[in-house]
């Protein structure tokens, strides 16, 4: 298991627990000026509905005035169908205005989720090693969620709030400035209230982001490596530990939802009080009854929005520390450029040298120190060694999923730094020890390595690697579909259909990371059989615990601490009576061995 329990997902939040800066300003540039369009078009309709909706008190009080004067009178029915016609025109912009915000939100989510899955391909491994998958993935679903949340709410109640309290202002100075200056007078109050009280959330909202991705992490984990934990009866720790970051996420969730519920009850309380005044104010100015009528409605309506926007605060709060994990993906830095050269797969014997290389994943634990290597074309490099001696640290340098300290990797004289990673990786087939494929046909997973590849090339690639068999027993053949990482298959049939993918790609030169690893013995001799032949001209790099599968390489390296402890093919080797000698003896004659 993959550092379970230890590890935690990176911090977003800077010194003291301030969001990162700029976290609104590239919100806001991601959402309202990257989609002008609908921004201008939800403010314009917020605009409509505010006013119409507004200017309904008014035609009320009015009304109520006419026939408190008039009776009923040609006047009351004139002004009533005009009110009736503005309540109509509110509902239909209101109507107009929910679906473009949510054609708005549901855009900008899309827009960040692709964005996340783009950035990740620009990403060196180092940064994306630094992310668990359960947090990674907690960021593309929970916090891009939470910011079109979000931003939904600032759409549907920010914007038509502030509107809405503009034009009631206008209304109400237009009726009696006095008593509009004491409801404006005293509506801060309710501000007041709510921003104390909000100040005291935002610690909550952050930590609470910060805890569902931890929980998240971890029960990705956990589902991943359900039979790993089942083995090993961790199934009570594992509960344990999970328990305790659970029980976390719920106190920050309980405290952040807790004070951010009592902001609206607080700013209740004020507003009646202003409600009280307003109307003991028109009574003495002696105000008509409509008059008081309109203002007692613009009191309550006034208080209305901040209500809305001390409630949307916090969502935006929320908000904005869920897009602080977004942004510290979307603005990590990248890999460092590509060069302006291009190999020709086509053309790639297949040379590599290792010239003074210099590499550690951590600069204070030195890892590979001068390693240097010369690989002629169609020779076979078997790695062996002890686990963390440097063998897939060095197919890691090859293929650029790192770039090394110091020294150079060339292919064919090339340094591998000056050509485009896509270019160079074309030149590789490589299987990994960790089969992985997708939810798809196996059709489609073997030619995940030539998606332009014919029905016979694939089928002539799964003959080769003995998974053809296997595939015609199934249900459908090459058309059945295979569940998420192929559980509906065994872990040697996985890695048949992996070895096959990489048998249809026929690159230059071939990668093998323990790629025999889940194979029976009877079938990993039929393998090596059908990789020698593909191999016959090509350059090979096999990474390998059992020497059955290196004894036909041309160089074979035993390393230790990332540097060649010994190199030679398995006679001299043997002869030789070392590590791998040792190693060798320990494998066939059942003796320990250090390098296991």
């Amino acid at each position: 298991m993959r550092d379970m329990f230890s590890r935690r997902p990176q911090a977003i939040l800077s010194d003291g627990g301030k969001l990162q800066k700029g976290v609104f300003k590239k919100l806001i540039r991601v959402t309202l000026v990257k989609e002008a369009g609908l921004t201008v078009s939800s403010i314009v309709l917020n605009l409509i509905e505010a006013l119409c909706t507004i200017s309904v008190p008014y035609m009320v009080g009015a009304i109520i005035d006419e026939i408190s004067l008039n009776g009923v009178s040609t006047q009351m029915f004139t002004l009533t169908a005009f009110m009736a016609a503005t309540v109509a025109m509110a509902a239909a912009t209101a109507y107009f205005s929910t679906y473009i915000n949510y054609v708005f939100c549901q855009r900008i989510m899309l827009n960040l989720r692709t964005g996340l899955i783009e950035k990740l391909q620009r990403l060196p491994l180092k940064t994306i090693d630094g992310y668990s998958g359960g947090d990674f993935i907690s960021r593309v679903n929970n916090d891009v969620e939470a910011v079109g949340d979000g931003i939904l709410q600032g759409l549907n109640q920010l914007f038509s709030g502030v509107i809405t309290i503009g034009a009631i202002i206008g209304f109400m100075v237009y009726i009696n400035w006095a008593v509009a200056l004491l409801i404006v007078a005293l509506t801060p109050l309710s501000i007041m209230v709510a921003a104390f009280i909000t100040k005291r959330t935002q610690k909550f909202f952050r930590r609470q982001q910060a805890d569902l991705g931890a929980v998240s992490g971890v029960a990705e984990e956990l589902v991943t490596a359900e039979k790993t934990v089942a083995a090993y009866n961790y199934g009570k720790t594992a509960e344990t530990r999970f328990s305790v970051l659970a029980e976390k996420f719920r106190e920050t969730s309980m405290y952040a939802g807790f004070y951010s519920a009592i902001s609206n009850p607080a700013t209740r309380l004020v507003n009646n009080i202003v409600y009280v005044a307003a109307g003991a104010l028109g009574i003495y100015l002696k105000l008509s009854v409509g008059e008081i009528s309109s203002f007692l409605m613009y009191a309550n309506r006034f208080a209305r929005p901040f209500n809305d926007i001390t409630n949307v605060i916090s969502q935006l709060q929320g908000a904005l520390a869920a897009a602080g994990r977004v942004f510290e993906v979307l603005d990590a830095s990248e890999e460092t450029p590509d060069g302006a050269l291009s190999l020709d797969a086509s053309t790639v014997k297949g040379g590599v040298a290792f010239d003074g290389v210099d590499f550690s994943y951590d600069k204070s634990r030195p890892l590979i120190q001068d390693f240097n290597l010369k690989v002629a074309p169609g020779k076979k490099v078997a790695i062996v060694g002890k686990t963390g001696s440097g063998k897939t640290t060095l197919v890691n340098l090859l293929m650029r999923f790192y770039d090394v300290d110091d020294g150079a990797i060339t292919v064919e004289g090339t340094d591998v730094r000056d050509v485009t990673r896509r270019s160079l990786r074309e030149c590789f087939g490589m299987v990994l020890q960790d089969t992985w494929l997708f939810g798809g046909t196996v059709k489609e997973n073997i030619a995940y390595s030539k998606p332009d590849a014919s029905d016979e090339e694939i089928v002539e690639a799964a003959k080769a690697a003995h998974c053809h068999d296997f595939i015609m027993h199934t249900e459908n053949g090459y058309d059945t579909v295979l569940e998420m990482s192929g559980k509906n298959l065994s872990e040697g049939q996985k890695q048949l259909i992996c070895l096959a993918r990489v048998m249809l790609k026929n690159a230059p030169m071939l990668i093998l990371d323990e790629a025999t690893s889940n194979i029976d013995t009877r079938t990993e001799i039929l393998i090596q059989e059908a990789f020698d032949r593909l191999s016959a001209d090509k350059t090979g790099f096999i990474i390998a615990h059992r020497l059955s599968t290196v004894r036909n390489a041309d160089i074979i390296l035993v390393l230790e601490n990332g540097n060649i402890a010994e190199q030679g093919n398995h006679d001299e080797l043997i002869a030789k009576r070392g590590i791998y000698y040792d190693l060798y003896n320990s494998q066939f004659m059942g003796v320990d061995s250090p390098l296991i």
